[in-house]
């Protein structure tokens, strides 16, 4: 039998009532998952803790939840974030050994899930003001590109020798009981830094973001970092999301009982660069977000625009060690 695969984008099908993964209808509205798994709660005290979403409203971490087939949680999702789990707790070198795809599903199934209840929000709130809910095409695009590959976790899916994600970790000096999350939906972009890592993920790029830093990663991949210097870090790849221009595209090919995935060039026909231009103050203004915990202030960073204050890199762009840098962890 061949794999049937879910379009929810299709349709704009966002009820409680069908499968998140495999749009399968439920016996119960109350066959759900949670997005920010159980295991990272209990261990972080975060099921309480306010998460702001996009309209500014507030839920908790564990208010977010997504419709999920019973079999599809038993059978995949629970093995998934036990493995992860698993290989969290064993710190940087569980994680460096981990399987890199699976880092991708359980990151983009969390992301995926935040989209999910951001959608659900938006579109009451269109229907409530007798409006059609709309979405830009070029942001349709990525989410379904995203849970096209997210169905990986249930249905055998080959990625045709390519990798759809950049994805960077780090060893990093972090406080004890230390959680930092991060994300941008629009660039479907992820971080996380804990025990004794940071991990950052685009999940929908194809690799272009970690080619685009190649330069600084020759530098810096296998340090240790301190904290500061993995938020810079972090900044860099933000923002290089935010001009990445280019919406990846993939011939899908479903033979037997696998589907197969091949990406497309990303140039295509156009001889525009893959990245819009840097721009230093903008740079500067995402560092000050990133920096806040140390209290460095826009005017500060960019007191030479062409050259932003940095933690990662001295005058002579080579990497300053993280035990030379004196500020608070």
């Amino acid at each position: 039998m061949s794999v049937q695969l879910y379009h929810p984008f299709e349709t704009f099908n966002f009820s409680n009532k069908q499968c998140f993964l495999s749009g399968e209808t439920l016996q119960s509205t109350e066959e759900k998952t949670a997005v920010f798994p159980v295991w990272l709660m209990n261990r972080y005290g975060l099921a309480d803790q306010p998460f702001k979403l996009l309209d500014e409203s507030m839920a908790t971490y564990k208010d977010l939840k997504i419709p999920c087939a019973a079999h599809i949680n038993e059978q995949y999702l629970e093995p998934l974030e036990a493995a992860v789990a698993e290989a969290f707790d064993g710190g940087y070198e569980a994680m460096k050994a981990f399987d890199e795809f699976q880092l991708f599903r359980w990151a983009g199934k969390l992301l995926y899930g935040i989209i999910f209840n951001e959608l659900q929000i938006a579109i009451k709130q269109s229907r409530a003001q007798g409006e059609d809910f709309s979405m830009s095409q070029s942001i349709i695009h990525k989410f379904s590109n995203l849970h096209l590959m997210l169905q990986s976790i249930s249905q055998p899916m080959v990625f045709e020798e390519f990798k759809p994600f950049s994805l960077f970790l780090f060893k990093v000096n972090n406080p004890e009981n230390e959680f930092a999350y991060r994300d941008e939906i629009n660039t479907l972009t992820f971080s996380i830094r804990l025990k004794d890592f940071g991990l950052i993920i685009c999940l929908q790029d194809n690799g272009a973001n970690r080619n685009y830093h190649r330069h600084i990663l020759e530098k810096i991949e296998g340090q240790k970092l301190h904290p500061i210097q993995f938020e810079e870090f972090c900044g860099r790849i933000f923002y290089s999301a935010y001009l990445f221009n280019r919406l990846p595209e993939y011939n899908i090919l479903p033979v037997g009982d696998e589907i197969f995935i091949e990406a497309m060039p990303l140039r295509g026909m156009s001889a525009k660069p893959l990245f819009d231009d840097w721009l230093g103050k903008t740079y500067g203004q995402v560092l000050e977000n990133f920096w806040k915990r140390w209290g460095f202030l826009l005017l500060e960073i960019i007191k030479n625009p062409e050259h932003p204050m940095s933690f990662l890199l001295d005058k002579d762009e080579n990497f300053i060690p993280a035990d030379g840098i004196d500020l608070p962890l």
